[in-house]
């Protein structure tokens, strides 16, 4: 076995990563749910809260205690989009059983008893959360919010990405928003809590050194109190498929702040006729600003001399090309004018068999080192579970090296600029 799921209930899904080269458990938890404008906000603050106690470890200064007695055990959690979903995220990791000390400890069984703990037996007082806890998180998501025009080049892509999909739900900011944070509290958080997990999808996540472990892990998630007592569900999630997309538009927006460069987004539609298209898509994205032998790396940068920074990002579940590029604010038209002759080039194939390689090649390291971080394994099978697509790293190779010269031509065809985003003082 190296890969293998399991449905525990209907919408509650286990899956097993055996992981070999590593010492550690990493247990994860996901719960998946629509992107939705009402919600965003409580999303938020239920990761924030979850992580301050659970019913046995009320404290975070509890959690830390338990932690610490598992051999220094860590736990987090974050909240992310992947497609039009929004997930909270939680992590547990430890030293994998075979490597303890006292073999007789039993290791994984606490991991997963105190992961699902925190996630799914919360701290309770009068039947809501504990008021002092959702005051405190309130502030801190609402820092977090605040903070978002901190890293000015993320926050031109969250900027160029809400334009985008202005008033649909990838353009919704995954902290949510400030004018939300006013009517939230301890109850009406927890009854957003109760819907959340009686209708999302669930799945959790074991990857180590496993392979003896695997009917073991299997009956300590059956038989767990925490998941007992859950329903099963048709979950509610956003299956991040192939969309269609119609040429628009292309529409310019400029904003000012106070900044020392400009950060100048330009964001493509990709129209992808199937799915397999993806494949072509990530080495069409390697050719124009993958990697430091990209088109924008060695045109706008290296020998226009326009950007301290020229790449592209392939945003898959969406469909969509983010080009990123920090300027000098005077050589905005220019910087943009050298841009879209790279994407004509590509359209009229004026590109060579060694750029064509080298993008393949930088993707097929990526993927080859997928099994290198077990959180980044993790990722690679759930972002499949949100697809229904099961590809193996050994078939993603595949399809990536069978890309030929024509298919990225079909697919650069298919590009359009959509919006271009630019910041400066």
């Amino acid at each position: 076995m190296k890969y293998k799921k399991k449905e525990i209930k209907q919408g509650i899904t286990l899956h097993l990563i055996d992981a070999k080269g590593f010492k550690t458990n990493l247990v994860a938890v996901f719960l998946s749910t629509p992107l939705k404008r009402e919600n965003v906000t409580y999303n938020a603050m239920i990761s924030s809260v979850l992580r301050r106690g659970s019913m046995k470890m009320p404290t975070q200064e509890e959690i830390s205690k338990n932690m610490e007695e598992m051999y220094g055990a860590s736990f987090d959690c974050g909240i992310d989009k992947t497609g039009d979903n929004h997930i909270l995220r939680f992590y547990l990791e430890s030293i994998n059983d075979k490597f303890l000390p006292i073999q007789e400890e039993k290791m994984m069984k606490a991991s997963l008893e105190k992961l699902l703990e925190i996630v799914f037996n919360p701290l309770l007082e009068n039947n809501s959360f504990k008021k002092e806890y959702v005051e405190q998180e309130k502030l801190n998501v609402k820092r977090k919010i605040e903070a978002k025009i901190d890293n000015k080049a993320r926050y031109a892509l969250e900027r160029c990405m809400e334009e985008i999909y202005k008033d649909k739900p990838y353009g919704l900011y995954r902290f949510g928003y400030i004018e939300d944070l006013e009517q939230i509290n301890e109850s009406n958080l927890y009854e957003h809590y109760r819907d959340l997990i009686s209708t999302c999808k669930i799945d959790i996540f074991v990857s180590g050194p496993i392979d003896e472990q695997e009917n073991d892990i299997e009956k300590m998630i059956e038989q767990n109190e925490s998941l007992i007592n859950l329903n099963e569900r048709t979950p509610e999630f956003v299956k991040t498929l192939t969309q269609e997309k119609n040429q628009i538009q292309e529409k310019a927006i400029t904003e000012s702040m106070e900044v020392t460069q400009g950060k100048l987004m330009i964001g493509l539609d990709v129209n992808l006729e199937d799915s397999k298209q993806k494949y072509v898509a990530s080495v069409y994205n390697g050719i124009l600003g993958g990697s430091a032998t990209s088109k924008l790396f060695q045109e706008v940068r290296e020998k226009a001399s326009l950007a301290y920074t020229a790449s592209s990002s392939y945003f898959r579940h969406k469909g969509n090309i983010m080009i990123n590029c920090g300027i000098e604010i005077k050589n905005y038209d220019q910087a943009l004018e050298i841009i879209r002759k790279q994407l004509e080039d590509i359209k009229q194939g004026n590109f060579s068999d060694e750029e064509i390689e080298n993008s393949k090649q930088g993707i097929i390291s990526a993927i080859k080192g997928i099994e290198d971080e077990q959180d980044t394994e993790i990722t690679y099978y759930f972002g499949q579970e949100l697809t229904g697509e099961q590809i193996s790293t050994q078939d993603y190779i595949r399809y990536i090296q069978n890309v030929s010269r024509e298919d990225i031509l079909n697919i650069a065809k298919n590009i359009y600029v959509n919006t271009i985003y630019f910041l400066k003082d």
